[in-house]
């Protein structure tokens, strides 16, 4: 295994400023059932449904937003279930975050299949992201690692970060099918070559950065939401270079779940300001374009999901909630 240090370039960050609250973004939410719960890391299927985890108390739970209507599905105890997604025939997997496996939940039966991790040092599978294949790629916070679960063999391959406490955090695939993650305890992203398993490490400008979430744009360049200072940042791996923007709320915005839309915007949330504030930016013009208080104060929203069919952007907040803002015209709902 080689890793690569890529030298980069910093641009100074904007000066912030606070935009007034914008009814350009519709927010509506719907009350768990299950009370404090931590519902989050919602996932839209074809069908419309939004599937989500309660990381608190060991579920899978759907929500039809026509009708309002929940239905949950246990895990086993313990299981500490922190993310989900959805396959293409419906299957939902999961990320047993406190007992070292990759869940397979068939909805139809409720029969679920582990994927152990392969070392008991990975015994925290964080967030799971599907490759242009099937495969699923996925974090290990505080085991160190970055994954692959092959599906049809079932094989799990992971690749250790060399930094030491560096906490994988958030994973994207581009459309090479490269992951890329950001290493949330340092200021680095990594990206994983899906041939040779080979980790490249990139520092981002600040040494005090710590990068949570990430998004990618059309173009290929990588964005990233910085939680220590509250900074929106981009990367580009074509010339190497970054860009950083100061946000909307200032450094001690903490900025957690972000998405990207089918126009290119990116969203993300300010979890520092009570309420959260749900947030955009437009690359092209370089512009925070909207801030928008969560209804229910929020909490800390943590993942976020962008339904491009309906045009909407999916969470789930600390205050027992799952949430749907609307960024566009065409949403259909």
């Amino acid at each position: 295994m080689c890793f690569l240090l890529a030298f980069l370039i910093s641009f100074p960050a904007s000066t912030g400023i606070e935009i007034p609250p914008t009814d350009s973004v519709e927010i509506s939410e719907w009350e768990v059932p299950w009370a404090a719960s931590r519902p989050r890391d919602p996932y839209v299927d074809r069908n419309g449904i939004v599937w989500f985890v309660g990381q608190r108390s060991d579920y899978v739970a759907s929500l039809d937003p026509k009708s309002g209507e929940f239905q949950r599905y246990d895990l086993p105890d313990g299981a500490g279930p922190h993310n989900l997604i959805v396959d293409g025939d419906g299957m939902i997997w999961y990320a047993g975050n406190r007992q070292a496996h990759i869940g397979r939940l068939d909805p139809q039966t409720g029969a679920i299949k582990k994927y152990p991790m392969p070392l008991p040092e990975a015994g925290d599978p964080h967030t799971l992201v599907f490759d242009g294949i099937g495969n699923i790629w996925f974090t290990v916070q505080g085991g160190n690692y970055v994954g692959r679960l092959a599906k049809e063999s079932g094989q799990v391959d992971l690749i250790e970060s060399p930094v030491s406490g560096s906490r994988p955090y958030g994973i994207v695939v581009d459309a090479s099918d490269r992951p890329w993650i950001v290493l949330f305890g340092t200021n680095k992203l990594a990206s994983v070559d899906p041939e040779t398993m080979e980790l490249s490490l990139f520092d981002l400008p600040r040494e005090e950065a710590r990068p949570r979430r990430l998004e990618i744009t059309s173009d290929g360049n990588v964005w990233y939401v910085d939680y220590a200072g509250g900074m929106l940042g981009s990367y580009s791996p074509t010339s190497g270079s970054f860009k950083e923007w100061l946000m909307p709320s200032g450094r001690g915005a903490k900025p957690y779940g972000m998405a990207v839309d089918k126009r290119d915007r990116l969203w993300f949330v300010e979890t520092g300001p009570q309420p959260n504030k749900f947030v955009g930016f437009d690359p092209e013009s370089e512009t925070f374009i909207s801030s928008t208080p969560v209804p229910s104060g929020g909490g800390a929203i943590r993942h976020m999901y962008y339904d491009a069919d309906r045009d909407a952007v999916w969470f789930g907040t600390d205050e027992n909630t799952v949430g749907r803002a609307i960024v566009g015209t065409d949403s259909g709902v």
